[in-house]
Order: structure tokens, then C-alpha cells, then sequence
């Protein structure tokens, strides 16, 4: 009886993890190179740092987006057949 909502749960954190992944490893490696460039050439401006960083995030969001709303909206109409079948 408890086996739909754990079943969503846990797959809802594997589409997290998989759709979160690409956006926040682009954001890790544009930081750190940044970072790196930051202590290189002793520049600590705070705007040197954002900058690049939301571009970055911003870039692949654009260029990622129809497949991550592809995968949500996947998710949210499994998610609700699933639970329409299940009797509560």
C-alpha cells in the first residue's frame, strides 16, 4: 500500500539528481575556474566572481531546458497516472 508514494519519492530524487547534475557541475567548474583566476591575478571583486558564474548557469539552462522540461513534465504525468491507479 505503501509502495506508490515511496516509489515516487525515490524517483523523483533520481530526476532531480539527473537533470540538477549538469547545471551544478557547470557551476562547480566555472566557479573553481574563476576561482583559480581569481588567486592568480589577486583580483577579489565580487562581480568578477557572479558574473561568469550565472552565464555559465545561464548558458546551460538555455541550451538544456527543453530537455529538462521534457523530463519534468514526463515525471509529473507518470507521477499522476500512478496515483489516479492507486486507491488511497
Amino acid at each position: 500500500m505503501d509502495a506508490v508514494p515511496t516509489g515516487l519519492f525515490r524517483e523523483g530524487l533520481i530526476l532531480l539528481m539527473t537533470v540538477g547534475g549538469p547545471v551544478f557541475g557547470t557551476l562547480l567548474v566555472a566557479g573553481l575556474a574563476i576561482g583559480v583566476l581569481q588567486a592568480a591575478t589577486q583580483i577579489n571583486d565580487p562581480a568578477v566572481g557572479f558574473l561568469p558564474r550565472m552565464a555559465a548557469g545561464l548558458t546551460v539552462c538555455f541550451f538544456l531546458g527543453g530537455w529538462i522540461l521534457d523530463r519534468f513534465s514526463r515525471f509529473l504525468i507518470s507521477a499522476m497516472e500512478r496515483m489516479a491507479q492507486h486507491n488511497w
